[in-house]
């Protein structure tokens, strides 16, 4: 039994673009070696370096929490950055269970989840599960806000995923979404909109879609779109947004910078904000869906 870390950097693709592959490759090499002690600091061994990330195990779920806030509150103290470019940020995700060992490689599904986890996070977070937050010590568990069940992609059962709010500044709505999530629904509609268009997902109503396709509840025309992107249900008393995209779906909620990352996966959508379908927002974005709960 062990706790295993999986901690990617985000968007190193672009990293390598910019700087070339040896100057990219060198400052990646020593990063992750600054981060591997600070993970041994904690208990953790580090069983690989996977080119842009590391794969931790530690002998329990208290020690590999601590060095994950750890390591996340040292990168947002001192921003670390390649070539003149954005500070660094790290997505983690955070499994325990049974691990088999071959020829100093890990495998199982603990592995599997945490590597999942990694690719759902978004920069700057930590996410884990329902498991690893019961194990945890009372102290430890406060600053783990539910996002509700969710499908990790080759799982068969909903995980119960959890982020770790170390941020002491972590936006209102953020913290809250646990809470919301258990409380019932009493959603009047779900709005959606995108330039020029309304349209709204009702209780036990029709499926909503998004996509480039034209027959697409909401019509998208965008490359990084795929015909059917995304689709809005309700179900269970809430409404559920699934990506059935090839490249995603990156959701925000009210104001909060960092954002939930959907791959094949799916989540609740609760209060309002924003859906990014392709890719993350900003100046040049992937287009954007904004969303609203009415009441």
């Amino acid at each position: 039994m062990a706790t295993v870390v999986f901690a990617d950097l985000v968007g190193s693709t672009g990293l390598f673009e910019r700087l070339g592959d040896e100057t990219a490759g060198h400052f990646v090499t020593k990063l992750t070696g600054a981060l591997a002690k600070t993970f041994e600091q904690h208990r953790g061994r580090v069983v690989k370096l996977l080119g842009d990330g590391l794969l931790v195990v530690f002998p329990a779920e208290g020690d590999a929490i601590a060095a994950c806030i750890a390591i996340q509150q040292r990168l947002r103290e001192e921003p670390v950055r390649a070539g003149g470019g954005t500070a660094v940020q790290l997505q983690m995700g955070v499994e325990s269970g049974e691990v088999v060992e071959i020829d100093g490689d890990c495998y199982g599904d603990a592995v599997n989840s945490a590597a999942r986890l990694a690719d759902l996070a978004g920069g700057e977070q930590i996410l884990t599960t329902q498991h690893v937050r019961d194990a945890l010590p009372p102290g430890q568990r406060a600053p783990l806000r539910s996002l509700g069940p969710m499908y990790l992609r080759g799982k068969s059962e909903a995980t119960e995923v959890f982020r770790v709010e170390w941020q002491d500044d972590a936006d209102a709505d953020a913290t809250v979404m646990g809470a919301s999530l258990f409380t019932g629904s009493h959603a009047g509609w779900l709005e959606l909109s995108a330039p020029g268009q309304v349209v709204r997902a009702l209780p036990r109503g029709e499926k909503v879609t998004l996509g480039r396709s034209t027959t697409a509840s909401l019509a998208i025309h965008d490359a990084r779109v795929s015909r059917v992107h995304a689709t809005v249900e309700w179900r269970g008393g809430h409404f559920v947004l699934s990506d059935t995209s090839s490249f995603g779906s990156w959701v925000y909620f009210g104001d909060q910078p960092e954002p939930l990352v959907l791959r094949r996966t799916e989540c609740y959508l609760v209060g309002h904000g924003q859906i990014s379908l392709g890719g993350e927002r900003g100046p040049g974005s992937a287009p954007a869906v904004q969303f609203a709960v009415r009441a």
